[in-house]
């Protein structure tokens, strides 16, 4: 009985101890050295006013979930700075006429926004995660930033806006956008103007004008994303180079899939699926270029083109098919059959070997307009099509194989 009531009175007094401790760091109101307090927008007036009273260092926003209406853009002029909010929960909607966007990360005060070199006001380090912004058909872009390095864009849903769904302008070094859902909007839904080392990745792009541009740019890294049901193009790349597009699904764009246009070189499309749109790829003016190891099926027309700005080019390892599912069946009824293959205009030095044409409801190889040249065409396997290979001028054809219609299992 003696030692349990010293045992109890001990173990009281160490919890004492405890407590005592506990609550005198609690009293002493010690934070981390260097920390900067979370702004919590709910105990603002408003979203610009919670934006406002970030400090010059930078911090971060806190937008609780609720429906706010804005009728002219929340503007944020400095840097280091994240804006989060509650996932889709935290819904911001301009309300604006006047083409004016939703979020505008531009410089402060007056600037040229042709300006280049050290004459732009870069800024760096801004975040956007975790919230829904829309607009209307009047509203100008989703997001629109303007020289900002090492931007982050993700878990956001930028949808109905008048005008891009998120415009990044010479936003220079490394822009990110990912995981992220950009639909419906008017115009591009991600237009990358003057950027570089840029990385798009896990995104779905849903029924915009365009999917995505990326001109004046270079080393595009645009993986694993979706598109579907664009009203024009899918992916517009303009003058970059060194840039790859792989392991996408693009399905169903009125227009083509993926376009290069005005000196692009050294780009890669690669391992995409591409499937029931308009058309496919159009090299329009690309050199350098590899189109490999996508899956090109029921194309409406040109699954792969290339013009006579464009040369040096190698084809290897596709499969240009229709919805052949063995048996002699095919998925597809007769009014949605279509299914294209490879033109060549006007092109040179370019090699297809390896690949796979089964069919196809337009030649396997078609040449229209100039004559092409240097072709060597080898190694390919032809099934169930017509083609005009061995039409070409001053062009190789090697060994392929080519069974009888109806020969396939």
């Amino acid at each position: 009985m003696h030692n349990l009531k010293h045992t109890t009175l001990a173990t009281a007094v160490l919890l004492g101890l405890t407590l005592c401790g506990t609550s005198n760091r609690g009293l002493s109101a010690a934070e981390l050295p260097g920390a900067r307090p979370v702004i919590d927008a709910a105990e603002y007036p408003s979203l610009q006013a919670a934006i406002d009273a970030v400090p010059a260092e930078g911090g971060i926003v806190q937008i609780p979930a609720g429906k706010f209406e804005i009728s002219e853009p929340l503007r944020i002029t400095g840097e280091d700075i994240h804006l989060s909010g509650a996932g889709s929960a935290t819904h911001i909607h301009n309300t604006n006429t006047d083409g004016e966007p939703a979020l505008a990360l531009v410089p402060d005060g007056e600037y040229d926004r042709t300006a280049t070199g050290g004459n732009r006001k870069m800024r760096w380090r801004i975040q956007i995660s975790d919230m829904r912004i829309t607009g209307n058909e009047k509203s100008g872009h989703g997001i629109q930033a303007l020289w900002v390095n090492e931007i982050f864009i993700h878990g956001v849903t930028v949808s109905e806006n008048g005008g891009d769904g998120i415009l990044l302008d010479y936003c220079y070094e490394d822009p990110r956008v990912c995981d992220s859902l950009i639909t419906y909007n008017k115009k591009v839904g991600l237009n990358l103007l003057g950027c570089h080392d840029i990385v798009v990745s896990a995104t779905h792009f849903e029924e915009n004008n365009d999917a995505l541009h990326c001109i004046d740019g270079y080393n595009l890294c645009m993986t694993g994303n979706n598109l579907d049901d664009h009203l024009r193009h899918g992916v517009v790349i303009e003058n970059t180079y060194g840039s790859v597009v792989s392991g996408n699904m693009i399905e169903e764009c009125n227009g083509a899939a993926v376009i290069l246009d005005r000196d692009c070189y050294g780009d890669t499309i690669s391992a995409n699926v591409i499937a029931h749109n308009g058309q496919g790829v159009l090299l329009k003016d690309a050199h350098g270029c590899a189109v490999s190891a996508n899956t090109f099926t029921i194309l409406k027309e040109r699954a792969l083109y290339i013009g006579p700005d464009s040369g040096r080019i190698t084809v290897t390892g596709n499969n240009f098919s229709n919805s052949y599912l063995g048996d002699g069946k095919v998925r597809r009824a007769a009014n949605d059959f279509a299914a294209g293959g490879l033109v060549l205009e006007g092109t040179s030095d370019v090699v297809v070997s390896g690949n796979v044409f089964s069919g196809l409801t337009e030649p396997a190889v078609q040449h229209i307009g100039d004559a092409s040249r240097r072709i060597v065409f080898a190694n390919n396997v032809l099934t169930d099509v017509t083609s005009q290979h061995d039409q070409l001028e001053d062009s190789v054809q090697g060994q392929n194989i080519a069974p009888e219609a109806g020969d396939s299992k």
